[in-house]
């Protein structure tokens, strides 16, 4: 039995102003992973003075977003008033539920100097019982998220539960997401007990039960796959958790159970029926497809 279900190349996605990522999930070899129905790597990229990320205003229905970066800082705003600054080993989760707005943009301070940029950012499908759950936000300073060591491996929960421990991040959905970064010749054990997982290498050279896993592929790990050894000094991120509820369609920044539903975003967006986020009055406007 082969210990990798699907070995997934990111596609290149550009945001604009030739903002470029990496975009893993979806796939057409996997459409999600457990609840985790996208998954982005930003960077890494260097600004220089004046330059700086600039995604305008944009809305979202029916999932919560987890952005979490290894260098930089991102500036957040959003419809509900919320200003947050996220930087390395932050935590901002935004549940858009039955809709919200929000802009992704480098402060004026670090613009002025210039910088960089390198993280990732995921989508978690919300289950379909909370699609239409009010909005809402909530930034984890990295100093609140579980952190540890053994073997050779620095380990740190995202959100979710793993390892034997639990993040404070609160989420709809049985889901984990690890951080993992392992010295050479290091090796953890997967978590176990999950209907779906799947490691996406940052850095490095992973082996899952011996097969190769080189950075910038995610790997859909099979339900034999055990160990996870670092052939090169490494960092990767695991997620998985309990499968779908239900199908989703994705459309552009939407996502739900019901096409109907969808198309009722697209229109909301259109006309203007969607929050404003105060102190960013751009916004993206409804892609033609």
């Amino acid at each position: 039995m082969t210990a990798i279900a699907a070995l997934i190349s990111p596609k290149p996605r550009d945001l604009g102003e030739g903002f470029v990522v990496r975009r893993a999930l979806p796939a057409i070899e996997k459409r999600a992973v457990a609840s985790f129905v996208f998954l982005d790597q930003m960077g890494p990229v260097a600004f220089g003075p004046g330059q700086g990320l600039d995604v305008r205003p944009h809305p979202h229905i029916g999932l919560a977003t987890v952005t979490c970066l290894f260098e930089g800082e991102i500036l957040h705003r959003d419809s509900l008033g919320f200003v947050q600054e996220i930087r390395p080993g932050d935590v901002n989760w935004m549940t858009a539920g039955r809709g919200i707005v929000h802009s992704e943009r480098t402060s004026p301070e670090v613009r002025a100097a210039g910088g960089t940029l390198y993280g990732l950012q995921l989508w978690v499908a919300l289950p379909k019982a909370h699609e239409e759950t009010e909005p809402r936000f909530v930034h984890h300073p990295a100093a609140t998220l579980p952190a540890w060591r053994e073997n050779g491996a620095r380990l740190r929960l995202i959100v979710g539960e793993a390892f034997g421990r639990a993040s404070p991040v609160e989420t709809f959905s049985d889901l984990f997401y690890v951080d993992a970064q392992l010295d050479a010749g290091a090796d953890i054990v997967a978590p176990e007990g999950h209907d779906e997982r799947a490691i996406y290498v940052v850095e490095g050279h992973v082996r899952v039960d011996g097969e190769d896993v080189e950075a910038g592929k995610l790997a859909v790990l099979s339900n034999d796959a055990r160990t996870l050894s670092a052939v090169t000094a490494a960092r990767f991120v695991i997620i998985g958790g309990a499968a779908l509820d239900a199908p989703r369609h994705m459309w552009w920044n939407f996502v739900s159970s019901s096409a109907d539903r969808i198309e009722q975003a697209k229109a909301d967006w259109r006309d203007g029926r969607f929050g404003k986020v105060p102190g960013d009055d751009e916004f993206i406007p409804l892609p033609e497809r």
